[in-house]
Parts: structure tokens; C-alpha cells; sequence
């Protein structure tokens, strides 16, 4: 609001106990931002923040969260990315910006190693991203400099606006692009100059890379081979392949939109993020739609989302609606199952032409979907009201269009299927973000398939549990390992590298914490972090008003299932009992659903329940 800027240098000690990431970012938002902000007044905060081992060699270690108030379900909002912004941000010397307030008019923020500035981005307000991310590049005459924008759907606060850095690594979910568009802040450049990361053990810092140069074989690995899409013809055999807006499970064109197929027809490069060597990410290239490489290319999310979703199996069509919720900055998730809302409520008669402007919203149309694409980023016509997403949206249509809207707390469903992989139910439903496919690894990880034949051995998992259970033992493997998740996502470590989907083990990685920072952590320290991350936003929703009876499911999902898992459901007592079993693990009040006194003061927590913030919510 008056521009100003300072640096502030936290004690050792909040670095060891948060480390970075989500931790370190809510412990700020819990401490410092009273309950009950609007999220796009000024007063709230956006924070963007990296890790003590982020921008380190070792593959995975590139990435940072973003959070802040959820202007999508007005609970915690938190979403991590990869790239190169956070290695640059950390080169430029710093481990994290929070931003308060709202300019008078749009600029951006310029971060270097000798100075931090906001600049004037007027000419910028409704441009797309790439020439956004051009004239940025031209005005601080660098080509290298690392960009992070929202687009035009955060300038127009659509609840599920995105942030992205380098055009195609997104902080996808909660909507956090439409926070920093209500702050007028279209960018933020960095660009280092300062030292790289310095680990404080040299040594052992060069054995655990060694290790991984040794361990890994990018041939042999089908992420490097076909990206996050390469599961998609065996999901669809399975029958958890999200087909007709969760309706189906399976389609007979699904290899049609697989990894393996964008392999041998439009992948042009297997892109990557900073120091890593798996390189899953996908370049495409369709001349004939003007698909450009910059944009990248369809991850798996974003082709079942805008692909299997709405019954389009075109490859082709799929990366241009890929390159459009790039151009105008869009939570590809969200926006495929806002459109296959519409979808579904077109099919009931509950949406007519004269309500989406002569647009037929029949399943399969390409052309209606990615023009409510546009409409959606710019809060134009039917896309106004399809901007507030699926929850919203369907409040205001009634007539039974709540039943058509999949999501959680006000979060769209992301394209894993909850009675196929029942953990995902205690997934979506505990997330305290809404429905989140990250919290946790999957079912198939739970079974003995693993090579190991034990999914984390370092944490006491050996006995195997299959996908369709909801029992003790399913509920007891999910809290162990959301912790981990958890963990990942406070010290910026890819998924895709760490165990159990890779080949980073928990051992390995404590050896790579205490080679970069010098402390002497052990295993126990970091799931306690882990946890304590997932405490602060349990504790931050409560205040927000969130009660257990928030812990839920949409109505589909308790409906039998279409396709090879015809019949299936997730049962609500079933998941009612394995909720209490959750609660207990995690020293949440069954009540209120607040984490207990005794569960606060075991991670070092109890300022959280004394706050001024939790007794004025109170």
C-alpha cells in the first residue's frame, strides 16, 4: 500500500523448527493474520517461501509454496511449484517474500542480489502470460531473469486463478493467482548473482549426489519416459480413470491422451526443473493450433481434467486447452471440473443456450469447452458464474445442481478416484486446503508391489493393505505417510524423486538435511515437522470457522461407480469410523476438530492455542 519494503532475518531456531516451505509459511499466517480476512482485502497476507535445503543439487530439492487465505474454500491455501523461481529467489539471498497490502496500481516486484524494487506493470494488466513474461525480460534487460505472474484470471479474481513461474511450473491450486491479483502485483523477477547454496557438510552433501548419479537411471524410469501421464491407459483399465464427471471410471480412447502416445506424436522436449535429472515435464508442439513449446505441455491432471473428464480424447485439443489455462493463468483442475459441471448440468436441462450465450455444452464438444476456457479467465457471460467454481456455482443454479459439483470445502476434486483408491477418501476429505491428491502417496503404494516389498521401511510399514480397504490398518498407513507428504512439501521436495515413487529413500534424505544445514537431525525431527505443518492448518481452518462436519465427501462419491469397478463406493459409515480412527492418530478433538492441547504441546506448538488470533476466533 505505501510501497515499502524491508528485510527481516529470523533466529536459527524458527528455521530448524518450520524449515521452509508450508511450515515455515503458516507459521507466519497463524502468528500474524487475524481470523476472519476477507482474502482479497488488503490486510491479507501472501507469502512465497522456499526451504533450507531448496536450490541444492540434489534432483527434486527446486521447490517452494505459495499460501495464504483460500479465496476459493476461505480456508488455508497452500500450493507448491517447481522451476527455477525458488533456486533464483534463494541465489538473490533471500528464503522467502510475504506481501501485504494493495498497490494503487499494478506493478511488479524486481528481486536481485543488490536491490529489491516494485515497478510499474500498468502496460502490463491484461496481457497474457508469455508477453507478460517478454516484457518484463525487456524492461529489466535480462533474458535470464526468473519470472512468477498471475495471469488475467487472477487480475480478475477468478477463485481458482493460478500462479506460474516460466510459464508452464504452476502453484495450481486455492486460487492463490486471484490473491495476488487483488493485491494489483502481476509479477514477481528474480534474477541471483549472490552465492549458490553452500552446504554446511561438503562431504557428505557429495556422497548423497553420488549416491543418486548412481541409483537412478532416467532410461529405466517411466516419468522421465512418458511424464505424469504415463499411468493413464492402466488407470483407465483399473477402472479410477475419472471419465463423464466422476460418473465412469474407464473409457476404451484413453490411450489416445496417454504419455506414451503424446511421446510419439507432439512431445518436441522433455523439459525440466532446476538441477533435476528426471525431467518429467513435456514440451508439445501442434503447429496446426498454434501450440508453441513455452506453454509446455499437458501433465497428467491437466489431460484427465480437460481430456477424460468431458469425454475429449483428442491429444491435440487437450494441449491447446493446456495452452490456453497457461496463456490466462488457470488451476487446470478446477477449471476442467467447473466445465464438466456445466456439462453435466446442460445434460439435465438445468443450464440452456440462453444461459451459456449459445454455447452447446454437450460432452466431447472441444470447442465449448475451451471457449468457456476464456470465458471463465475473464469472468465473461456463463464464465462469470463458473469462476466462483463448482460450490458456488452451484448454490446459485439450485435445483439440484449440488449434486453435480465435485468438490471438497469448496475445492474441485482433483483426477484420482476416491472408490478405487480409498485412501484418497481420507485424502479429500482431512485436506486442510480441500480436495488434495497430495496428501499422501497413493493405494498402490500401500500393497507389497513396491521393490522393497515394504512401502517405507524407515517408518515401520510392512504389512500391505489394498486399494478398495478403509480399515484400521489403511487409516494407520495414511497418517504415517501424510506426515511425509507433509514434510515433502515444507523442505520443497519433489514427489517424483523421493520414496516411495523414487529412489530418494527417508534415510537418504536426512543425510541430505544435515549435509546442507550442519544440524544433527534425525528422522523423528522431520515427520515432527511434518506433522507440525499439518497442524497449524488444521488449527488455521478452525479458527476460520471449519468443523469436522466440513471432513466430508461430495454425494458421488458414496454413488456406485460405472466401468471395471462397477458397483463401488465409498461407504459413509465406513468412512465416518475411519475418520474417528484419523482424529485419534492425530490428537484432533472429535468435537471441534482443533488439535489437542496435549498434540500442540508435543510439536512445540502451544503459542498456536494461546494466540491472540485463536482467542479472538474463540
Amino acid at each position: 500500500t505505501q510501497g515499502s519494503i524491508k528485510v527481516e532475518e529470523p533466529p536459527d531456531a524458527v528455521y530448524r523448527t518450520y524449515l521452509g516451505g508450508g511450515g515455515l509459511a503458516s507459521y507466519f499466517l497463524l502468528r500474524e493474520q487475524p481470523p476472519g480476512i476477507d482474502p482479497f482485502a488488503p490486510e491479507a497476507m501472501l507469502i512465497f517461501m522456499t526451504s533450507v535445503i531448496g536450490s541444492g543439487q540434489l534432483s527434486g530439492t527446486n521447490r517452494f509454496s505459495v499460501v495464504a487465505k483460500s479465496p476459493l474454500t476461505e480456508g488455508y491455501g497452500e500450493a507448491e511449484a517447481g522451476g527455477y523461481w525458488g533456486p533464483e529467489l534463494k541465489a538473490a539471498g533471500y528464503d522467502g517474500i510475504i506481501i501485504t497490502g494493495q498497490a494503487t496500481k499494478p506493478v511488479y516486484l524486481a528481486v536481485t542480489h543488490e536491490q529489491v524494487e516494485l515497478r510499474d506493470a500498468s502496460a502490463l494488466w491484461g496481457q497474457e502470460a508469455l508477453e507478460v513474461q517478454e516484457a518484463i525480460r525487456a524492461d529489466l534487460d535480462d533474458k535470464r531473469v526468473r519470472i512468477l505472474q498471475t495471469g488475467i484470471a487472477g487480475e480478475n479474481r477468478v477463485r481458482f486463478a493460478a500462479v506460474v513461474n516460466e510459464l508452464k511450473h504452476f502453484n495450481g491450486r486455492s486460487g492463490l493467482g486471484a490473491v495476488m491479483g487483488a493485491k494489483n502485483l502481476k509479477a514477481i523477477a528474480c534474477r541471483g548473482g549472490g552465492p549458490r547454496l553452500r552446504p554446511a557438510d561438503k562431504e557428505l552433501n557429495k556422497q548423497t549426489f553420488d549416491w543418486f548419479r548412481k541409483s537412478y537411471d532416467k532410461e529405466q524410469d517411466p516419468m522421465h519416459q512418458y511424464g505424469s501421464a504415463r499411468g493413464v491407459p492402466a488407470l483407465s483399465a483399473d477402472g479410477i480413470l475419472p471419465t463423464d464427471n466422476f460418473r465412469a471410471g474407464a473409457s476404451d480412447q484413453a490411450d489416445a491422451i496417454s504419455g506414451q502416445t503424446m511421446a510419439d506424436t507432439i512431445l518436441t522436449n522433455r523439459g525440466t526443473c532446476y538441477s533435476c535429472t528426471i525431467a518429467c515435464k513435456r514440451e508439445v508442439t501442434v503447429p496446426e493450433l498454434g501450440v508453441v513449446p513455452a506453454y509446455g505441455g499437458p501433465e497428467y491432471e491437466s489431460i484427465a481434467a480437460n481430456g477424460s473428464l468431458l469425454r475429449i480424447f483428442d491429444l491435440k485439443q487437450v494441449a491447446l486447452a493446456n495452452q490456453m489455462l497457461g496463456r490466462f493463468v488457470l488451476d487446470s483442475i478446477s477449471t476442467g471440473v467447473v466445465i464438466g459441471f456445466a456439462m453435466e448440468c446442460w445434460e439435465k436441462g438445468l443450464l440452456t443456450k440462453e444461459d451459456t450465450g449459445g454455447l452447446e455444452l454437450t460432452w466431447g464438444n472441444h470447442e465449448a469447452a475451451q471457449k468457456l476456457i476464456e470465458l471463465i479467465a475473464r469472468r465473461e457471460g456463463i464464465g462469470d458464474l463458473l469462476a466462483d467454481g463448482v460450490k458456488r456455482a452451484a448454490e446459485k443454479i439450485g435445483r439440484g445442481a449440488e449434486q453435480f459439483a465435485l468438490h471438497v470445502k469448496g475445492q474441485e476434486l482433483p483426477m484420482h478416484e476416491p472408490r478405487g483408491k480409498k485412501s484418497l477418501a481420507l485424502a479429500y476429505a482431512t485436506s486442510p486446503t480441500g480436495a488434495d491428491h497430495m496428501e499422501a502417496p497413493h493405494d498402490p503404494f500401500f500393497t507389497a508391489f513396491h521393490a522393497n516389498g515394504i512401502m517405507m521401511p524407515e517408518l515401520g510399514i510392512t504389512e500391505a493393505s489394498q486399494p478398495k480397504e478403509l480399515d484400521t490398518r489403511k487409516v494407520k498407513h495414511f497418517w504415517q505417510a501424510q506426515r511425509v507428504w507433509s514434510l515433502y512439501n515444507t523442505i520443497g521436495m519433489c514427489d517424483f524423486t523421493a520414496a516411495p515413487i523414487n529412489v530418494i529413500t527417508m534415510t537418504r534424505l536426512v543425510e541430505h538435511v544435515r549435509a546442507v544445514t550442519g544440524w544433527d537431525v534425525s528422522l523423528y525431527d522431520l515427520m515432527r515437522a511434518g506433522e507440525r505443518a499439518d497442524a497449524m492448518s488444521r488449527v488455521f481452518n478452525v479458527r476460520e470457522g471449519f468443523t469436522p462436519r466440513d471432513d466430508t465427501l461430495p454425494p458421488r462419491l458414496f454413488e456406485p461407480l460405472d466401468g471395471p469397478l462397477a458397483g463401488e463406493r465409498v461407504d459413509p459409515a465406513e468412512l465416518e469410523r475411519a475418520l474417528a480412527d484419523y482424529y485419534a492418530l492425530a490428537g484432533w478433538d472429535a468435537e471441534t476438530g482443533m488439535p489437542t492441547r496435549g498434540r500442540l504441546m508435543a510439536l512445540d506448538l502451544e503459542w498456536a492455542e494461546h494466540s491472540p488470533n485463536i482467542a479472538s476466533a474463540a
